[in-house]
C-alpha cells in the first residue's frame, strides 16, 4: 500500500511541475487559457501513471487536488494581489477546507495499487482493448475539464482584490461550509455503518442516509454551487461561470447516481426498498 501512496505522490509532484511548466511557456496567454492547458498537461502526467501502474484509481484524488493550485494561480497571477482581502482568505479556507477533507477520505478509502474502483474495472470489461483511450477521455479528462468549470468561479472571487464582503458572501460561505459538513459527515456514518453489524432486516442507514440516498454527491453538487454564490452579486459580467455548477449537477444526476444506483441493486437484492422509501438526492423526510 506504501508503494502505492508513493507512485501517487511522485505521479502528482510531477504532475504539478508539468501544469508550472506549461503555464510559464504560454505566459502570454489569456488566465483562463493557461489554467486550461496547465490542467490538461497535469491530467496528461496523472494518466501516464494511472497506465504505468495499470490502475485508473491514480487519478481520483485529481478531482479534489486540482482546485488548490487553480485558486492560486488565480490569486497570484500577474496584476493580482494575493490575498487582497478578507473575501479571498474565506473563500480560499473554504477551498482547501472541502480539499483536505475529501482527499483524506480517499486516502482512507483507497487500498493502493491492487484496489481499482469498480466502475473503472465495469469500463474496462466492456471497452476491452481500447480501454486506456476510454479512460483517458473517460475516467481522466472529462472530469478534468467538470473541475475546471467548476474552479470558474473562483476566477473573478479571488483576482479582483477591490471587492469587499457581502450579505450574499455570507450566504456563499454557509452554503459551501454546510455542504463540506453534510458532505464529511455522510461518508463517516456510512463508514460506520457499515463497520457495525447490522440489524437484520435493517434497510435505512441512519443519519443523513434515511433522508436523501447520495447525501455525500448531493453535499459535493451544493459546495459547487456555493462557490458560485461568491459570484452574481460582485461581478455580474461572469454569469456565465454558473455552467460549472450546472455541469457538475448534471454529471451527478445523469451518470453517478444511475451508475451507483444499479450497482447497489445487482449487490442488494432489498435495494428496491430503499429506493421506494428514500429521497434519491435532495434530502426529504423518508417515507
Amino acid at each position: 500500500m506504501i508503494r502505492g501512496f508513493l507512485l501517487v505522490f511522485v505521479a502528482y509532484v510531477l504532475a504539478g511541475a508539468a501544469a508550472v511548466g506549461t503555464g510559464i511557456l504560454f505566459h502570454a496567454y489569456p488566465p483562463i487559457v493557461i489554467v486550461g492547458l496547465a490542467d490538461l498537461a497535469a491530467t496528461i502526467v496523472v494518466f501516464i501513471f494511472s497506465v504505468l501502474a495499470n490502475n485508473s484509481s491514480v487519478y481520483d484524488p485529481y478531482w479534489s487536488v486540482a482546485p488548490v493550485p487553480i485558486a492560486l494561480f488565480w490569486l497570484f497571477q500577474p496584476g493580482s494581489d494575493g490575498f487582497a482581502s478578507a473575501r479571498h482568505v474565506l473563500i480560499f479556507a473554504l477551498v482547501c477546507l472541502w480539499a483536505i477533507r475529501l482527499t483524506t477520505n480517499w486516502a482512507i478509502r483507497w487500498h493502493g495499487l491492487s484496489h481499482e474502483d469498480w466502475r473503472y474495472q465495469d469500463i474496462h470489461k466492456q471497452a476491452g482493448a481500447f480501454y486506456w483511450p476510454v479512460s483517458f477521455l473517460g475516467i481522466h479528462l472529462m472530469p478534468t475539464i467538470l473541475v475546471f468549470l467548476g474552479c470558474l468561479s473562483l476566477w473573478p472571487a479571488l483576482s479582483d482584490h477591490n471587492v469587499q464582503l457581502s450579505w450574499l458572501d455570507v450566504v456563499a460561505a454557509l452554503v459551501t461550509l454546510s455542504a463540506i459538513l453534510i458532505e464529511g459527515t455522510a461518508d463517516v456514518q456510512m463508514q460506520r455503518f457499515r463497520r457495525q453489524q447490522k440489524v437484520p432486516g435493517e434497510l435505512i442507514p441512519p443519519g443523513l442516509w434515511s433522508v436523501s440516498r447520495h447525501p455525500n454527491y448531493f453535499g459535493e453538487v451544493l459546495f459547487w454551487w456555493g462557490l458560485y454564490l461568491f459570484v452574481p452579486l460582485a461581478h455580474p459580467g461572469f454569469w456565465w461561470v454558473i455552467v460549472g455548477p450546472v455541469a457538475i449537477l448534471l454529471l451527478f444526476l445523469g451518470i453517478s447516481i444511475p451508475l451507483m444506483e444499479r450497482h447497489l441493486l445487482d449487490k442488494y437484492p432489498n435495494y428496491e426498498e430503499y429506493q421506494q422509501r428514500v429521497s434519491r438526492f435532495f434530502p426529504w423526510f423518508a417515507r
